[in-house]
This record gives C-alpha cells, sequence and structure tokens, in this order.
C-alpha cells in the first residue's frame, strides 16, 4: 500500500538509502570475516551495523511517514536504542578482550619465570685446568 501513496522522486530515495544501508551493513559483514584480530573483526560490523542502521531507518521513517502521512516515533525509538547499545557492547567487548589479553600475557610471564633450566644447558661450572 505504500508504493502508490509515494512519489517518483520519493520512492527513489527511499530505495537508495535503504540499499546503501544495507551496503554498509553488508561492508561491515564482510570485515567481520576478513578482518585478521579480534579488535578490528569487532569494529567493522560495528560501524557498519551504525550506519547502515541510520540510512535504512531514513528510508524507513520517510517511506512510512509520506505513506501514512504521519510522524513514526518507532524509527526514531530504534535508531536511539540501536545508537546506544552498539558502542556498548563494542567498548564491553573490547574490554574483556583487552582483560583476557593481559591475564594471559602475565600468566605466560609467570611460566617462564617459574620453568626449569632446558636440557642442553650447561651448569655453571669453571673449567678446570
Amino acid at each position: 500500500m505504500i508504493g502508490p501513496l509515494l512519489s517518483d522522486g520519493m520512492a527513489i530515495l527511499v530505495a537508495a538509502l535503504v540499499i546503501c544501508g544495507a551496503g554498509l551493513s553488508l561492508l561491515g559483514a564482510i570485515g567481520l570475516v576478513r578482518l585478521g584480530t579480534f579488535y578490528d573483526r569487532v569494529h567493522a560490523p560495528t560501524l557498519g551495523a551504525t550506519l547502515g542502521m541510520a540510512l535504512i531507518l531514513l528510508g524507513s521513517w520517510l517511506a512510512f511517514g509520506a505513506g501514512e502521512g504521519r510522524w513514526l516515533p518507532r524509527e526514531l525509538l530504534i535508531a536511539v536504542f540501536l545508537t546506544v547499545t552498539t558502542p556498548v557492547t563494542l567498548i564491553l567487548l573490547a574490554r574483556a578482550a583487552l582483560f583476557r589479553d593481559r591475564v594471559e600475557q602475565s600468566g605466560a610471564d609467570e611460566r617462564k619465570d617459574r620453568s626449569p633450566p632446558a636440557c642442553d644447558a650447561k651448569p655453571d661450572v669453571p673449567p678446570s685446568a
């Protein structure tokens, strides 16, 4: 029912916004698969999801707002909740990974300090003449 209510220019704008938003979300998903480290992999989908979500919701807001002829707060609420929760999730994941890396590093340092000498190590004995 939305199609006949939108003008051609508005329909093209809505389609462009939704396609660009979907493309940015896809780019974030590809970055999740292709990037090497955990920190890079968690960063790419966060940026793609946030900007992609904004463009898709803007297109949805234009389509349904113009189609129904009234202001819809639903898209605004979705945008606020996703914009707030996505970066917070990124920060929590990054802090947890950083804590894990620090604990693993300190555990490796402790194991290295307590490890017995290697078998091929020569004892500290002065040479006899």
